[in-house]
């Protein structure tokens, strides 16, 4: 089998048409992908930022073990182990983690697995997981194109672009238009017979926030000033993205290699619903989930995502087994017989039974992440599981004496996470933090520590969750 994974970068799970949350973005490219496959109503990203995920994606690990949770990767620090901050501001009660800096060439990441399996493989993309020489080059791809070490795409969307290796064809070139068909012509000269792994990772819709103005003016005629999402720039980054999709979806089907292409679309994190926009005061809405990017909420881990296996997946089925990013690096592997080292520590399983309709042998999935940005719905650094309906959020040494906090929300009754039931439910709270305390124990992480330097005359509590200001900032 090939396989093409498309990872877009910052699409909220309600960025699209597949889940009935937005009348604005128009995404036909992915629902013609969805007919073809499986949509997944609780796919989760392993992080609510985007370095974290894509090195989970890659390793099969979740950032616990691999210590990827920032997206510190463009930085000039080469850091290879996660270590706990020296120090924290007074008024904050716990030291957090500086994050691992780049993807260890050391790791037997999919490239080098898909490509030690004879396939022919290219990443497309963003990277974002480490300068020379931790490149994808490094990672088992024969082609990486076009690379940089930032964030988004250099330059902007539209050219000219700040890439030695990419020259526009035209003024104002789409980056992703380009990468579609830079794509295509790699595709052309594959050997046929041998298989093909492509990484095909979107810019879209990260910042900056830049789109075809033939778009834009399009989406203007669209825009209902009452809706959440009611930025024209923003929707014409998504259909950019998804004129993308259909662009390798067409190649596969005019190859006549549908039958034995897997197609894999996800997104990194959640919908980056707090950039303010030049037409509107956010860029998108994740309702009805709180939150965002750089939050730990489920509008910053549920993403859309869509897997087309021909043979195993039903054409135009759902379903509602959560699964995670790091779940398709075992999944890859035992089902295309890819060989993974013995000392190799996988955290993800095998989806298998999950796309054949059925469900998963697991009892919970971890989100680790020990960072406070700050945005509006910002927690302290954190830790989440999800069992069944439940999702109990950790919070390090933010209670009494050094001790956690919990919030415990049924996602069944309140996706929106509004009623925290921590404090009726204990019981049920020590149960799901003795699988957070299992899981970290497990993945060797390395944890936020109490803040020695802590002030209580400096603390304010009632400041979590709410936009941070200059006026409200913690000292």
């Amino acid at each position: 089998m090939n396989v093409i994974f498309i990872l877009a970068d910052d699409l909220g799970w309600a960025d699209t048409t597949l889940y009935g949350h937005t009348k604005l973005y128009q995404t036909p490219n992915i629902e013609r992908l969805a007919k073809r496959g499986m949509t997944f109503n609780r796919a989760y990203s392993n992080s609510p930022l985007c370095s974290p995920t894509r090195a989970s994606l890659l390793t099969g690990q979740t950032p616990a073990r691999h210590g990827s949770t920032r997206p510190q990767h463009h930085t000039p620090v080469a850091r290879l182990k996660a270590v706990v901050d020296a120090r924290a501001k007074p008024g904050i009660k716990a030291r957090s983690v500086s994050s691992v800096s780049r993807l260890d060439t050391n790791f037997p990441t999919l490239g080098k697995l898909f490509k030690a399996k004879g396939y022919q493989t290219a990443h497309f993309g963003k990277w974002h997981l480490g300068r020379d020489p931790h490149i994808p080059l490094n990672h088992g791809f024969d082609v990486s194109l076009p690379f940089a070490a930032g964030s988004g795409p250099a330059g902007g969307y539209l050219a000219p672009w700040k890439y030695k290796e990419l020259k526009a064809n035209k003024p104002n070139e789409h980056i992703e238009d380009r990468m579609a068909e830079e794509a295509s012509q790699w595709f052309d000269s594959l050997q046929s017979d041998r298989p093909f792994f492509m990484n095909y990772w979107q810019f879209s819709v990260h910042a900056p926030f830049e789109a075809k103005e033939e778009l834009i003016e399009m989406y203007r005629k669209k825009i209902d000033p009452k809706d959440a999402q009611r930025s024209a720039l923003y929707a014409a980054m998504v259909h950019s993205l998804d004129d993308a999709v259909g662009s390798l979806i067409d190649m596969v089907d005019a190859a006549g290699i549908a039958d034995n292409t897997i197609l894999v679309f996800y997104s990194d994190n959640g919908g980056h619903m707090y950039a303010k926009l030049p037409d509107a005061p956010s860029a998108t809405s994740n309702r009805p989930l709180r939150g965002g990017k750089a939050t730990i909420y489920e509008g910053g881990i549920r993403v859309p995502a869509i897997v087309v296996w021909p043979g195993v997946t039903t054409p135009g089925s759902r379903s509602d087994v959560p699964i995670q990013t790091s779940d398709f690096y075992p999944t890859f592997a035992r089902q295309l017989g890819l060989d993974v080292p013995d000392d190799h520590v996988v955290d993800g399983i095998d989806i298998l039974p999950v796309l054949k309709g059925g469900e998963l042998d697991r009892d919970a999935i971890f989100t680790y992440f020990p960072f406070a940005p700050p945005v509006p719905d910002w927690l302290p650094d954190s830790v989440c599981v999800h069992a069944g309906d439940w999702k109990l959020i950790r919070l390090f040494h933010e209670g009494e004496d050094g001790q956690h906090a919990y919030r415990l929300y049924n996602l069944a009754e309140d996706v929106g996470e509004t009623n925290d039931l921590a404090s009726q439910y204990p019981e049920r709270v020590a149960i799901l933090d003795q699988r957070i305390e299992e899981y970290l124990t497990d993945s060797n992480a390395v944890v936020p520590l109490p803040n020695p330097a802590f002030d209580p005359a400096q603390y304010r509590p009632e400041l979590i969750g709410k936009p941070r200001s200059s006026k409200n900032r913690k000292k």
